[in-house]
């Protein structure tokens, strides 16, 4: 059989594989995109960050949770919230995503071929969908095929009984109680949508915290929320044994507490969706959980064969894979192009939302650095009273003698929209002082990083501050 020629081939459309494809398309190669599932968009549109967070706009929306600081605990839209109440929503917005990425591909003469994709040698890739069967050449190769849940052998994975996070968005019914297992960024956004709804959780985590690598201050925030939300965290323990009957599942943990519920979603790690490349066959080999390892310009170990997003690991983000999409196509047909800044934003959906970007306190304190703090609430600012949003907090991390800003951290309403204003002040590399001498809208939360600032500000020792204002109002006059 003979192959049909390109220049780039992609193995997968998630984020990472379309910006690839747009922007070699733009550059006016030929590009040929494989996608083995029924639509394009990959994980992310369709198992994970869009379902999910369609899903927790629907849980805010059907429990009236944004309005009760000002109308009471009892206040809800809808009194009994059905499975299918929430996946109505994520099934529109999965619907008019993958309308607009294939309008898309189609707009900028992306090739789309559906099937099963594996190398027959390091430039032939060959697609089998059904009993049909195609050969891709390409000069060069990017592989983009994301991340699978984790299903160790010993996990009695069972339909309706013990799931994974895929499995969870095909469910008919709402489990009247569930236990999750694993502390990390899904089972905290489950765990914080399903309880908002009704389902009694219980999360188990091995580790002593949830979400280590998120500010200490803010990481006990969300754990005192989700507690006061009757979430039970089972911290630092892990499950020994699982049985399986008609009626539900039990879990033992190593310390011998025993939880029964309904079902258990298990949500400890992700594997790359590697197994069926024939990796081999072109040169590569994944390590043991699947991904591959790339230089700063994302090629593999074979130069012409580049790999970008979930599949390389850290930091496995949608935004971040859409710029090593984008680098990577660069890189192969030798445009120039800065690698991804280590300057990014990390966002997590749980309820209340979080977000973080630079430094935490506890890495800061690691490495023997000096630091202060300022500190603002939603509840100090007006649209936070308007909102109802009394809970909520911006903490700002900035180096006592430079006053640059060192992190900024947030959790609350539009926490993840609100962190860009300090990742631009980060990354221009300006001092605190900007939120100090700047207006914002009023009422906004954008206040927050003035009202911080200010708090930072008072905490530094008054004859520097007084000094340096008299400084800056003698130049400007």
């Amino acid at each position: 059989m003979s192959a049909t020629n390109y220049d780039l081939v992609i193995i997968g459309s998630g984020p990472a594989g379309q910006k690839a494809a747009f922007c070699a398309a733009k550059l006016g190669r030929r590009v040929a995109l494989v996608e083995r599932n029924s639509g394009v968009g990959g994980g992310c549109i369709h198992t994970g960050t869009i379902p999910s967070k369609a899903m927790r706009e629907a849980v805010l929306h059907l429990t009236g949770l944004r309005e009760r600081a000002l109308y009471g605990d009892a206040y809800t839209v809808k009194e009994d919230i059905t499975m299918a109440d929430l996946l109505y929503r994520t099934q529109h917005v999965v619907r008019n995503e993958v309308d607009i990425i294939r309008a898309h591909m189609k707009s900028n003469g992306v090739k789309v071929v559906w099937g099963d994709a594996a190398f027959l040698d390091p430039h032939t890739v060959r697609v089998i969908r059904n009993e049909d069967q195609i050969d891709l050449r390409g000069d060069n190769v990017l592989v983009a095929v994301g991340t699978e849940p984790a299903r160790p052998a010993n996990v009695p994975f069972a339909p309706g009984r013990i799931i994974d996070s895929n499995e969870l968005l095909r469910l008919k019914d709402l489990p009247r109680s569930l236990v999750i297992v694993g502390g990390g960024v899904i089972g905290v956004e489950y765990a914080c949508m399903l309880a908002a709804v009704g389902v009694t959780i219980t999360l188990v985590e091995s580790r002593p915290n949830l979400l280590e690598f998120v500010d200490d201050e803010i990481a006990e925030m969300l754990q005192f929320r989700m507690r006061d939300m009757g979430i039970r965290l089972r911290l630092g323990e892990s499950v020994a044994e699982i049985t399986v009957d008609g009626t539900g599942i039990e879990a033992t943990l190593a310390s011998n507490k025993k939880i029964n519920a309904a079902m258990m979603l298990y949500t400890i790690g992700r594997q790359g969706a590697t197994d069926k490349l024939n990796l081999p066959a072109a040169g590569l080999s994944a390590d043991s959980r699947g991904r591959l390892k790339v230089n700063d310009f994302h090629q593999t170990e074979v130069p012409h064969i580049y790999a970008a997003g979930d599949v390389i690991g850290f930091p496995a983000l949608a935004a971040t894979s859409m710029e090593q999409g984008r680098l990577a196509a660069c890189h192969m047909f030798h445009r120039i192009a800065e690698p991804v800044s280590p300057l990014y934003p990390l966002g997590i959906y749980t309820i209340p939302e979080i977000s973080m970007v630079g430094q935490t306190e506890q890495a800061l304190t690691a490495a023997g650095l000096p630091y202060e703090i300022g500190l603002a609430r939603f509840r100090e600012t007006a649209r936070g009273q308007l909102i109802g949003d009394l809970f909520g907090c911006l903490k700002l991390l900035f180096h006592p003698e430079s006053r640059r800003l060192l992190g900024v951290h947030a959790i609350g309403t539009g926490a993840t929209e609100l962190i860009h204003i300090g990742q631009a002040v980060m990354a221009a590399g300006m001092p605190i002082d900007y939120f100090v001498e700047s207006v914002f809208n009023y009422p906004t939360l954008a206040e927050c990083y003035k009202v911080a600032a200010l708090n930072g500000v008072n905490r530094l020792r008054a004859p520097r501050v007084e000094a340096e204002a008299v400084e800056r109002i003698a130049k400007a006059a």
